[in-house]
């Protein structure tokens, strides 16, 4: 089997920083963002303390939706009203500077907006809170590109049991 070329020696394409990189290594520019908004989203609910409602959550979340782009925005909007209305008890909240919907300090499910990460498409998902467990192997993260009625039962019953 042929050898790689070393990094060293400039040959290795694959590892070799591009002229114009800003980094060949670590977090990205968009994900240094996302956990910048997670500290302030941390420093702000430790300034709310437990006055902190559920109206700040969802207007936090509602916010978020709002300056999102509009293909994005209409899929949050969309998600946000299906967790309403199918899974009330959960708390709607930011996470990481995207609508997500907790029990208690758990979050439980989640949005990502395409653009968070300049990816083709959203995704909705499920930490391991969300009672999904269906044998040894189960989705956890759903891409989302539309919302049609398919996909709408199926998140009602998605949301459903992951709070049942």
């Amino acid at each position: 089997m042929a050898e790689r070329p070393s990094a060293a020696k400039g040959g290795d394409p694959l590892t070799k920083p591009k002229p114009g990189d800003k980094q060949s290594h670590g977090f990205t520019d968009d994900e240094r963002a996302a956990m910048a908004e997670r500290a302030q989203e941390i420093k702000a609910a430790a300034r709310r303390g437990t006055s902190a409602s559920k109206a700040d959550g969802e207007s936090d979340v509602l916010a978020k939706i709002a300056a999102m782009p509009d293909s994005d925005r209409a899929l949050a909007e969309k998600l946000h009203s299906l967790v309403k209305a199918y899974a009330p008890d959960l708390t709607p909240r930011t996470w990481y500077g995207m609508p997500a919907y907790s029990k208690g300090e758990s979050v439980v499910c989640f949005f990502q907006g395409a653009y968070k990460f300049k990816a083709r498409y959203a995704t909705l998902g499920f930490s391991d809170k969300a009672n999904l467990d269906d044998g040894a192997m189960w989705p956890t993260s759903y891409a989302l590109k539309e919302l049609t009625a398919a996909e709408e039962a199926t998140i009602a019953a998605l949301l459903k049991q992951a709070t049942s």
